[in-house]
């Protein structure tokens, strides 16, 4: 497994993944690789995976691709592997030297990463250019979403392995982290999300300022890019003390009983699949406010109060606390969800079956690699 931070997960959805796709299968016999960097200790095993400890480059444009070149390297020198995952479209340019060694190669795509603000000009270009690149390289592409298949299909007629993400069903969970920061248990709204754009947290702020909520608000997130966007979304907590903005929180725990014990969960993610903090907060049994896109849509099943604008969220917030009947409604009807459409156990079946048939030689490459992109701008 190549392209993340790798394992212990301490940072994102591809970490998780990897995490927990990882140990299962290591629990069913087989023998996992996972590439790692960062971590705070240099343990040369986790879970019965094999760690490989590489540095990177610590710039935000080439860290990621700097780690993950210096993992093909040591991949392609090594004992040759039944079969590669690689995480993120942006590692494409690396895919054909993994398939020049014999090594057949499945490309998680992630959501189309092209379209996040936090990039600019150059680095949607290139993320755009390696999402082509990677579709005419891999030997499989994953799609973490119906709405991320559809878009490979329109825009490049190639078929994708449509694999989801997993989550936890929390049925009960201490409720002493929350009561440590200062709030009440089933007392307050949550947001978790990185303070990006494309996330609409200045709108969930925005919104909840201009309603009448009587529960407060409790953000958790950080901008690692845009101290501006930053600046505008504590200028509306500052005014507001309902807005309690917590920062990034790393404790899992905490993390888990804030999902647990909040009122709702206000989802924000408008660019990628399947999310995992959606996911988290649905397995807790938490009622979600989500932005209106197809992904959040599909995975809550239409099960939640879905919002586009600030505007629209005052009367959203002022719903979910006078039908509280209604609100467990959707909370029953995510954990239902989870349980049983987003398990990590069907997850790695879905990985392993993959990895079986390529290392049987299964392969899309001689259908993809003259796929060009649609010329359709509807498409």
């Amino acid at each position: 497994m190549i392209g993340t931070r790798g394992v212990p997960a301490a940072y994102g959805g591809f970490e998780t993944a990897v995490e927990e796709i990882g140990r299962r299968l290591v629990e069913r016999g087989h023998s996992v690789t996972v590439y790692t960097r960062g971590a705070a200790s240099r343990q040369r095993s986790y879970l019965g995976m094999d760690l490989v400890h590489l540095p990177a480059a610590p710039a935000k444009q080439i860290e990621t691709l700097s780690h993950t070149g210096l993992s093909v390297l040591h991949a392609v020198s090594r004992h040759r592997p039944d079969a590669a995952f690689v995480f993120n479209a942006a590692n494409s340019p690396f895919v054909p030297l993994l398939r020049a060694r014999g090594i057949p190669v499945a490309l998680h795509m992630d959501g189309i990463e092209w379209k996040r603000s936090k990039w600019g000009a150059r680095g949607k270009s290139y993320y755009r250019w390696a999402e082509g690149f990677g579709v005419r390289s891999a030997d499989a592409l994953i799609a973490d979403a119906p709405g991320i298949s559809d878009y490979y299909d329109a825009e490049f007629g190639v078929p994708t392995e449509l694999i989801r993400y997993g989550a936890p069903v929390i049925e009960q969970l201490d409720a002493a982290p929350v009561r440590a920061l200062g709030f009440t248990p089933g007392e307050y709204h949550l947001v978790v999300a990185r303070f990006e754009p494309e996330n609409h947290v200045l709108e969930i702020v925005e919104g909840y300022h201009a309603s009448e909520s009587t529960k407060p608000l409790v953000v958790v997130g950080a901008a690692p890019y845009s101290a501006d966007y930053t600046r505008r979304i504590e200028t509306v907590a500052a005014a507001d003390p309902r807005i309690h903005l917590l920062g990034a929180v790393y404790d899992q725990d905490a993390l888990d009983a804030l999902y647990a014990h909040a009122y709702t969960y206000v989802h924000g993610h408008s660019v990628g699949g399947t999310n995992p903090s959606l996911l988290r907060a649905m397995g807790a049994g938490t009622p979600v406010v989500a932005f209106d896109v197809n992904f959040n849509r599909e995975v809550l099943a239409g099960q939640g109060w879905f919002f586009a604008t600030a505007a629209d969220l005052a009367p959203q917030f002022r719903a979910s606390e006078t039908e509280p009947a209604r609100a467990q409604e959707f909370a029953d009807a995510g954990r239902r969800r989870v349980s049983s459409v987003f398990t990590w156990a069907g997850v790695c079946d879905d990985y392993e079956r993959l990895a079986r048939r390529l290392a049987r030689g299964a392969s899309i490459h001689p259908l993809a690699r003259h796929a060009h992109r649609s010329t359709d701008p509807t498409a």
